[in-house]
């Protein structure tokens, strides 16, 4: 039986340990994740000399990887809670970083189409399933951190997209190949390899993991298995026996689809369509466009930083959220009416904003969804939400095809952020951990409507 303090000493090791070894792989499974997912923003003129795919065509394509995404999400996790984290994880990188390679030998918009909708199937659950392995391995009071640090890598992958495709795409005609072919074959190949690779360093469970001592192991284990302890089912017995699709239709989760539905329309809209605002600049080449493309991003690290630190402190993580959501409205607002060179400078204050959102909001739903729906719950939030991204690329296709324009698809962005902010208000929250100490003989919350923070 450990002491109080030795159970804490080891605790915090077995922490340092994981954000040491465990969370660099996850981030660089994270970067390969996004550099396959943008490649196609930095592609689409190359697409449409060589293949003919218009900007509509365009956007319906770079959509239908989140119609698949939506689709397998649930059936991904599920498979995922079955086989463990460690393979579901690595089959995923495979088979994404397999499809991706293919993008390189499209011929046609019906091939587009169908390596698109294959590749969001291939993905589907990669990322509720890192976050259902934060949830078995991060305690809450460093799940925020955690989930931070990971979505934060999204945002250097989103930086560092733009300068390796600008490389890859000058490499035209080496080999015989185009550039966007080198593009996507790279980027694909890569992916298999470290999919490959995860196999061999990540641990599905916590008494896998070779690199924590016996009572790191322990402490560890009993931390968590105490925060579940915490919840209790919907008639307040502790028997553990819970009607998940009872759960998942509590409004609290259609709220938190709503909210993250907006999140996502404006990431993935800069994701596929800032490049081509980009290109407005007199001047640039796909080099200069790739460098410039990551001014967002890196701004958005910094800012992403920085709101990590401000929500370790904050008893309700709302107010931050809400703020996040205005900045990115405000910045999108302003990017539609600027310049092209200003309109860069804005759009770096709007991915602040709405890449800050993103790790804000997923603290709501892992501090207060109950552990035994917390895996399909998030997989039907980030399933429903990422829907966002098959709106806004096939939106703003449209309304560019249509208009030469992609400003009044920067108009809507900036009403959906706004709308957003609003909505978070309605969220509840669990009260912090020493709230549910001091009043332990009390009837616990119900799990997905828990006393909200006011």
């Amino acid at each position: 039986m450990q002491s109080v303090d030795t159970a804490v000493t080891d605790l915090a090791s077995a922490m340092k340990k994981f954000f040491r070894r465990v969370l660099p792989i996850m981030l660089v499974m994270l970067v390969c994740n996004q550099l396959n997912r943008s490649n196609i923003g930095y592609a689409q003129d190359h697409l449409q000399a060589d293949v003919g795919i218009g900007a509509a065509a365009y956007g319906f394509g770079a959509g239908l990887f989140f119609i698949a995404y939506a689709i397998f999400e649930l059936p991904s996790n599920v498979m995922m809670e079955k086989y463990g984290a460690k393979i579901w994880l690595t089959r995923i990188m495979i088979s994404w970083g397999i499809v991706s390679f293919l993008m390189a030998f499209v011929q046609s918009e019906t091939m587009f189409y169908v390596l698109r909708f294959l590749l969001g199937a291939a993905e589907a659950g990669f990322f509720p399933a890192v976050i259902f392995y934060f949830a078995r391995w991060v305690p809450a009071g460093q799940r925020g951190k955690a989930t931070a640090v990971f979505i934060a890598g999204s945002s250097v992958a989103a930086a560092l997209a733009g300068p390796i495709a600008g490389l890859l795409l000058s490499l035209h005609d080496v080999l015989g190949l185009r550039g966007w072919q080198w593009l996507f074959g790279f980027e694909g190949a890569l992916s298999v390899i470290v999919g490959t690779t995860v196999f061999f360093f990540l641990d599905a469970k916590v008494q896998d993991a070779k690199w924590l001592t016996a009572g790191e192991k322990s402490a560890l284990t009993a931390t968590i298995a105490q925060e579940d302890s915490q919840h209790t089912t919907a008639n307040g017995k502790q028997d553990g026996k819970v009607n998940r699709w009872k759960m998942l239709l509590n409004p609290q989760i259609l709220l938190l689809c709503g909210i993250y539905f907006s999140v996502q329309l404006s990431i993935y809209a800069n994701t596929f369509w800032l490049p081509s605002i980009v290109k407005q600049i007199p001047g640039t080449t796909d080099l200069s466009v790739g460098f410039l493309s990551s001014i967002p991003w890196v701004c958005a690290v910094f800012a992403m930083y920085f709101a990590a630190k401000w929500q370790d402190k904050a008893k309700s993580k709302r107010p931050l959220l809400v703020a996040a959501l205005l900045v990115a409205a405000v910045g999108t607002l302003a990017a539609a009416v600027a310049s092209p060179v200003l309109a860069l400078v804005f759009l770096a204050v709007a991915a602040m904003g709405f890449k800050s959102a993103s790790p804000l909001f997923w603290t709501i739903p892992q501090s207060t969804l109950h552990p035994l729906v917390l895996a399909p719950a998030i997989a039907i939030i980030n399933s429903l939400g990422n829907l966002g991204g098959f709106v806004a690329p096939f939106g703003f296709g449209i309304i560019k095809e249509q208009t030469g324009s992609v400003v009044p698809g920067l108009f809507a962005l900036a009403a959906a952020s706004t709308v957003a902010a609003v909505l978070v208000y309605f969220l509840k929250e669990r009260k912090p951990a020493s709230d549910v100490t001091e009043k332990a003989s009390a009837p616990a919350a119900t799990q997905l409507e828990p006393s909200a923070a006011k």
